[in-house]
Protein backbone atom coordinates (compact mmCIF):
# COMPACT_ATOMS: atom_id res chain seq x y z
CA UNK A 1 0.00 0.00 0.00
CA UNK A 2 1.20 3.19 -0.60
CA UNK A 3 2.07 5.56 1.29
CA UNK A 4 0.88 9.41 1.30
CA UNK A 5 2.49 12.50 3.02
CA UNK A 6 -0.73 13.79 4.44
CA UNK A 7 1.28 15.26 7.61
CA UNK A 8 2.47 17.89 5.09
CA UNK A 9 -1.44 19.19 5.47
CA UNK A 10 -0.33 20.54 8.96
CA UNK A 11 3.13 21.90 7.80
CA UNK A 12 1.05 23.73 4.89
CA UNK A 13 -1.19 25.39 6.89
CA UNK A 14 1.27 26.96 9.25
CA UNK A 15 3.52 27.84 6.59
CA UNK A 16 0.75 29.44 4.90
CA UNK A 17 -0.39 31.28 8.03
CA UNK A 18 3.21 32.80 8.84
CA UNK A 19 3.83 33.50 4.88
CA UNK A 20 0.43 36.08 4.96
CA UNK A 21 1.52 37.18 8.10
CA UNK A 22 4.74 38.24 7.06
CA UNK A 23 3.61 39.86 3.99
CA UNK A 24 2.50 42.23 5.74
CA UNK A 25 3.66 42.52 9.45
CA UNK A 26 7.57 43.42 9.33
CA UNK A 27 8.23 42.28 12.69
CA UNK A 28 6.69 38.90 11.49
CA UNK A 29 9.21 39.00 8.38
CA UNK A 30 12.33 39.00 10.52
CA UNK A 31 10.83 36.46 13.02
CA UNK A 32 9.60 33.95 10.69
CA UNK A 33 12.07 34.39 7.18
CA UNK A 34 14.29 31.32 8.39
CA UNK A 35 11.45 29.45 8.52
CA UNK A 36 9.59 30.42 5.48
CA UNK A 37 12.55 29.38 3.79
CA UNK A 38 13.53 25.82 5.60
CA UNK A 39 9.90 24.44 5.39
CA UNK A 40 9.36 25.67 2.02
CA UNK A 41 12.62 23.35 0.65
CA UNK A 42 11.17 20.92 3.41
CA UNK A 43 7.92 20.58 1.59
CA UNK A 44 9.34 20.29 -2.05
CA UNK A 45 11.42 17.88 -1.16
CA UNK A 46 8.29 15.98 -0.05
CA UNK A 47 7.01 16.47 -3.31
CA UNK A 48 9.97 15.48 -5.03
CA UNK A 49 10.41 18.95 -6.89
CA UNK A 50 13.90 19.73 -8.07
CA UNK A 51 15.35 23.32 -8.21
CA UNK A 52 13.39 23.64 -5.22
CA UNK A 53 16.06 26.63 -4.22
CA UNK A 54 16.01 28.68 -7.19
CA UNK A 55 12.14 28.49 -6.61
CA UNK A 56 11.67 30.33 -3.57
CA UNK A 57 14.33 33.07 -4.43
CA UNK A 58 11.89 33.68 -7.33
CA UNK A 59 9.44 33.22 -5.62
CA UNK A 60 10.69 35.50 -2.72
CA UNK A 61 11.37 37.94 -5.50
CA UNK A 62 7.63 38.27 -6.00
CA UNK A 63 6.43 38.69 -2.98
CA UNK A 64 6.79 43.29 -2.98
CA UNK A 65 4.76 42.87 -6.64
CA UNK A 66 2.17 40.96 -4.42
CA UNK A 67 2.11 43.12 -1.62
CA UNK A 68 1.43 45.69 -4.16
CA UNK A 69 -1.36 44.47 -5.63
CA UNK A 70 -3.41 43.32 -2.89
CA UNK A 71 -2.64 46.76 -1.19
CA UNK A 72 -4.69 47.66 -4.49
CA UNK A 73 -7.43 44.65 -3.47
CA UNK A 74 -7.85 45.98 0.26
CA UNK A 75 -8.72 50.27 -1.65
CA UNK A 76 -11.31 48.58 -3.56
CA UNK A 77 -12.89 46.78 -0.48
CA UNK A 78 -12.45 50.24 1.23
CA UNK A 79 -14.24 52.16 -1.20
CA UNK A 80 -16.71 49.43 -1.91
CA UNK A 81 -18.06 48.19 1.53
CA UNK A 82 -19.91 50.99 3.10
CA UNK A 83 -19.42 48.71 6.69
CA UNK A 84 -15.47 49.21 6.70
CA UNK A 85 -14.11 51.82 8.86
CA UNK A 86 -10.56 51.73 7.96
CA UNK A 87 -8.07 50.13 5.81
CA UNK A 88 -6.46 48.30 8.81
CA UNK A 89 -10.31 46.57 9.31
CA UNK A 90 -9.95 44.98 6.20
CA UNK A 91 -5.85 43.70 6.37
CA UNK A 92 -7.51 42.20 9.97
CA UNK A 93 -11.05 41.16 9.70
CA UNK A 94 -11.90 40.71 6.28
CA UNK A 95 -12.35 36.85 5.00
CA UNK A 96 -12.73 37.69 1.32
CA UNK A 97 -9.34 39.59 1.93
CA UNK A 98 -7.67 36.99 3.21
CA UNK A 99 -8.49 34.53 0.43
CA UNK A 100 -7.47 36.52 -2.35
CA UNK A 101 -4.38 37.03 0.29
CA UNK A 102 -3.49 33.13 -0.32
CA UNK A 103 -4.86 33.40 -3.81
CA UNK A 104 -1.96 35.79 -4.52
CA UNK A 105 0.63 33.43 -3.05
CA UNK A 106 -0.51 30.50 -4.60
CA UNK A 107 -1.12 31.66 -8.26
CA UNK A 108 2.53 32.78 -8.23
CA UNK A 109 3.83 29.49 -6.94
CA UNK A 110 1.06 27.93 -9.25
CA UNK A 111 3.03 30.15 -12.05
CA UNK A 112 6.21 28.48 -11.29
CA UNK A 113 4.81 25.12 -11.70
CA UNK A 114 4.98 24.02 -8.05
CA UNK A 115 3.02 20.85 -8.20
CA UNK A 116 0.33 20.26 -5.01
CA UNK A 117 1.80 22.92 -2.76
CA UNK A 118 -0.31 26.04 -4.52
CA UNK A 119 -4.03 23.80 -4.12
CA UNK A 120 -2.90 22.79 -1.08
CA UNK A 121 -2.59 26.54 0.21
CA UNK A 122 -5.90 27.06 -1.34
CA UNK A 123 -8.09 24.54 0.11
CA UNK A 124 -6.49 25.45 3.93
CA UNK A 125 -7.52 28.93 3.06
CA UNK A 126 -10.94 27.68 1.68
CA UNK A 127 -11.86 25.61 4.63
CA UNK A 128 -11.21 29.03 6.98
CA UNK A 129 -13.14 31.28 4.59
CA UNK A 130 -15.42 29.43 2.56
CA UNK A 131 -14.39 30.91 -0.61
CA UNK A 132 -12.90 28.53 -2.90
CA UNK A 133 -10.45 30.16 -5.58
CA UNK A 134 -8.42 27.55 -7.79
CA UNK A 135 -4.54 29.29 -7.66
CA UNK A 136 -4.63 28.47 -11.68
CA UNK A 137 -7.01 31.41 -12.06
CA UNK A 138 -6.16 34.55 -13.46
CA UNK A 139 -7.53 37.80 -11.43
CA UNK A 140 -6.39 40.82 -12.30
CA UNK A 141 -6.39 44.30 -9.38
CA UNK A 142 -8.41 45.69 -7.40
CA UNK A 143 -10.37 42.78 -7.13
CA UNK A 144 -13.52 42.83 -4.22
CA UNK A 145 -14.96 40.29 -2.60
CA UNK A 146 -18.11 40.78 0.02
CA UNK A 147 -19.31 38.57 1.96
CA UNK A 148 -18.20 35.47 0.41
CA UNK A 149 -19.15 32.27 1.59
CA UNK A 150 -19.66 29.89 -0.99
CA UNK A 151 -18.02 31.62 -4.26
CA UNK A 152 -16.10 29.26 -6.44
CA UNK A 153 -13.64 30.40 -8.96
CA UNK A 154 -12.18 27.63 -11.49
CA UNK A 155 -8.87 27.35 -12.26
CA UNK A 156 -9.19 28.45 -16.25
CA UNK A 157 -11.26 31.50 -14.75
CA UNK A 158 -9.82 35.00 -16.30
CA UNK A 159 -11.16 37.80 -14.28
CA UNK A 160 -10.30 41.74 -15.32
CA UNK A 161 -9.60 44.77 -13.41
CA UNK A 162 -11.81 46.62 -10.63
CA UNK A 163 -14.27 43.23 -10.53
CA UNK A 164 -17.00 42.59 -7.64
CA UNK A 165 -18.17 39.51 -6.81
CA UNK A 166 -20.52 38.84 -4.06
CA UNK A 167 -21.32 35.64 -1.98
CA UNK A 168 -22.45 32.45 -3.37
CA UNK A 169 -20.93 33.54 -6.97
CA UNK A 170 -19.76 30.49 -9.31
CA UNK A 171 -17.62 30.78 -12.40
CA UNK A 172 -17.12 27.18 -13.32
CA UNK A 173 -17.36 24.80 -16.27
CA UNK A 174 -19.95 23.48 -18.36
CA UNK A 175 -18.33 20.40 -18.25
CA UNK A 176 -16.56 18.25 -16.23
CA UNK A 177 -15.46 15.96 -18.64
CA UNK A 178 -11.50 15.16 -17.83
CA UNK A 179 -10.46 15.09 -21.90
CA UNK A 180 -11.14 19.23 -20.93
CA UNK A 181 -8.43 19.42 -18.20
CA UNK A 182 -6.28 21.24 -20.79
CA UNK A 183 -8.64 23.92 -22.08
CA UNK A 184 -10.32 26.73 -20.96
CA UNK A 185 -13.41 25.46 -19.13
CA UNK A 186 -14.09 28.89 -16.48
CA UNK A 187 -15.90 32.04 -17.91
CA UNK A 188 -13.71 35.52 -18.45
CA UNK A 189 -14.69 38.58 -16.65
CA UNK A 190 -14.69 41.59 -18.15
CA UNK A 191 -13.13 44.85 -16.23
CA UNK A 192 -15.24 46.73 -13.75
CA UNK A 193 -18.09 44.13 -13.56
CA UNK A 194 -20.02 43.33 -10.66
CA UNK A 195 -21.83 40.10 -9.55
CA UNK A 196 -24.50 39.17 -7.36
CA UNK A 197 -25.14 36.95 -4.95
CA UNK A 198 -25.85 33.40 -6.14
CA UNK A 199 -25.48 34.17 -9.77
CA UNK A 200 -23.62 31.10 -11.92
CA UNK A 201 -21.61 31.26 -14.89
CA UNK A 202 -20.40 28.15 -17.08
CA UNK A 203 -18.42 27.63 -19.28
CA UNK A 204 -14.75 28.50 -21.30
CA UNK A 205 -16.31 30.14 -24.12
CA UNK A 206 -18.26 32.64 -21.99
CA UNK A 207 -17.20 36.19 -21.24
CA UNK A 208 -18.97 38.23 -19.20
CA UNK A 209 -18.21 41.84 -20.91
CA UNK A 210 -16.90 44.98 -19.23
CA UNK A 211 -18.81 47.36 -17.05
CA UNK A 212 -21.78 44.85 -17.20
CA UNK A 213 -24.12 43.98 -13.40
CA UNK A 214 -25.33 40.30 -13.24
CA UNK A 215 -27.86 40.29 -11.24
CA UNK A 216 -28.37 37.59 -8.28
CA UNK A 217 -29.59 34.26 -8.83
CA UNK A 218 -29.29 34.19 -12.38
CA UNK A 219 -28.17 31.19 -14.39
CA UNK A 220 -25.81 31.93 -17.02
CA UNK A 221 -24.14 29.89 -20.68
CA UNK A 222 -24.16 32.44 -22.75
CA UNK A 223 -21.71 35.48 -23.31
CA UNK A 224 -23.18 38.96 -22.09
CA UNK A 225 -22.24 42.34 -24.42
CA UNK A 226 -20.88 45.30 -22.92
CA UNK A 227 -22.77 47.52 -20.40
CA UNK A 228 -25.24 45.00 -20.15
CA UNK A 229 -27.35 44.60 -16.94
CA UNK A 230 -28.69 40.51 -16.70
CA UNK A 231 -31.64 39.88 -14.27
CA UNK A 232 -33.62 37.03 -13.35
CA UNK A 233 -37.51 37.94 -12.49
CA UNK A 234 -39.50 36.12 -10.14
CA UNK A 235 -43.19 37.08 -8.88
CA UNK A 236 -43.53 37.59 -5.39
CA UNK A 237 -47.08 38.02 -3.60
CA UNK A 238 -47.95 39.56 -0.47
CA UNK A 239 -51.55 39.05 0.76
CA UNK A 240 -53.34 39.95 3.83
CA UNK A 241 -53.74 36.74 6.11
CA UNK A 242 -57.62 35.92 6.43
CA UNK A 243 -59.09 35.40 9.40
CA UNK A 244 -58.23 31.97 11.04
CA UNK A 245 -54.80 31.47 9.15
CA UNK A 246 -51.79 31.63 11.04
Amino acid sequence: MKSYNVCLKDTVKTFTKKLFYSLFDCEQEEEHGKYLEKTFLKVLKKLNVENAEQIWKTFKTNLPDIRRRLDLDAIAFENNDPASHSLEEIYLAYPGFHAISIYRLSHALYKLKVPILPRMMSEYIHGITGIDIHPGATINDSFYIDHGTGIVIGETSIIGKNVKIYQGVTLGGISVAKSLASTKRHPTIQDNVCIYANATVLGGDIVIGANSIIGANVWITQSVPENSLVTYQTEIKIRPKKNGIK
